[in-house]
């Protein structure tokens, strides 16, 4: 894997904010939460993942929540001012963000796009999120992530599906 300086981390370097490197073996078929956050000694609770969605009257938005939680789609549309909302296709994702799936980072992306970050980033020291490659997380405090994405905080999360 390479170590090199993704968009993401980039940006931060621009801010001169501070963050730690984490990476993991990516595997497509079996993304497995708990193993990444065992491997790295992480609460999976630490781990966010990002989540680009299009909205009926503003279009693309991000969404930022713990890994082990569900998107809660209305919740995301009322946040950013919209009826509905619903998830971008796979295959759109890249060229609006110019990330691939599993990695792509709420900072850095093409164009800025309005990001809400769940509240639940708030309960955390550091939260780590995806820094624009499979396998490369970055972990930042959520205040200094909420300034460099420039985002909000919003009530986006859920109780994933039993």
């Amino acid at each position: 894997m390479s170590k090199k300086k993704t968009n993401a981390l980039r940006l931060l370097d621009q801010l001169g904010m501070s963050y730690e490197l984490l990476t993991y073996d990516y595997d497509p078929e079996h993304q497995s939460l708990e193993k990444v956050a065992g491997e790295n000694q992480l609460d999976p609770g630490q781990i966010f993942k990002t989540l680009v969605c299009k909205g009926d009257k503003t279009g693309p938005i991000v969404a930022v929540l713990p890994a082990n939680k569900h998107l809660n789609l209305k919740r995301l549309a009322q946040n950013s001012g919209n009826k509905k909302a619903a998830m971008v296709p796979m295959k759109a994702l890249q060229g609006l963000t110019g990330y691939i799936r599993g990695g792509c980072s709420p900072l850095g992306m093409k164009k800025k796009l309005p990001t809400y970050i769940a509240f639940e980033a708030k309960q955390v020291a550091k939260m780590f999120v995806n820094a624009g490659q499979r396998g490369f997380l970055f972990g930042i405090s959520p205040e200094q992530l909420i300034v460099a994405a420039e985002a909000e905080w919003a009530d986006v999360a859920e109780a994933m599906p039993t």
